[in-house]
């Protein structure tokens, strides 16, 4: 039977408080279980902070960009954003989501994002503001999200894969953000991006 561990509960001050370099959790070994086209999975044995020894399956992912695209200056009173309308066979469906996509190779976040922006809406823009980076599951997954916010939009001819299906739906954020309440946005990516441009990058 596995001891259970008691959670303890502590404050923000407390956290800050601790001493700086406390050991995380180190990698001991590390067993390749299968390679595929956008992701690898590895068998890793891992030593915890408290010094126990556990095996843990890890999903390696290059990481990826995701894009805000304001087709309006999010200034204004009602600003208005490109989102896609996709089908993921995962979700069972179509799902609206932010434009998004994985770094190539030695690619960076900020290159990915205008490559991907211009794939899937067709678009440039003149502006590319990193915002923040986000873990997508760290429970089993290295996966980064780096977040971008794009205006001053040119429009193009967009450029998806052939396994890439979408449309490009332009929508005012107080509508994506309703969406988001009623549980129509389910993409977690999509509306933790969303909300943070609402919550900081707007007047809303």
């Amino acid at each position: 039977m596995t001891k259970k561990r008691t959670p303890r509960v502590v404050t923000v001050e407390q956290v800050n408080a601790r001493k700086k370099g406390e050991p995380p959790p180190a990698q001991v070994a590390s067993t390749g279980l299968y390679t595929g086209k956008i992701f690898q999975l590895d068998r890793d044995t891992v030593r915890f902070p408290d010094q126990a020894i556990a095996e843990m399956d890890i999903i390696r992912h290059p990481g990826a960009s995701a894009i805000v695209p304001f087709l309006s200056d999010p200034d204004g009173e009602d600003p208005q954003l490109l989102l896609l309308r996709q089908y993921r066979y995962a979700a069972g469906g179509y799902i609206y989501e932010v434009p998004a996509g994985r770094l190539d190779g030695d690619e960076s976040p900020a290159d990915c994002a205008v490559r991907e922006l211009k794939e899937e809406t067709g678009c440039t823009a003149d502006r590319m503001e990193p915002l923040f980076t986000m873990f997508t599951t760290p429970g089993f997954t290295d996966e980064k999200i780096h977040v971008f916010m794009a205006t001053g939009l040119s429009h193009g001819e967009a450029a998806r894969e052939a396994d890439e299906f979408a449309d490009v739906v332009i929508m005012p954020l107080a509508e994506a953000l309703e969406l988001i309440r009623i549980g129509e946005i389910m993409d977690a990516k999509s509306a933790l991006s969303i909300l943070y441009v609402a919550g900081f990058k707007t007047r809303l």
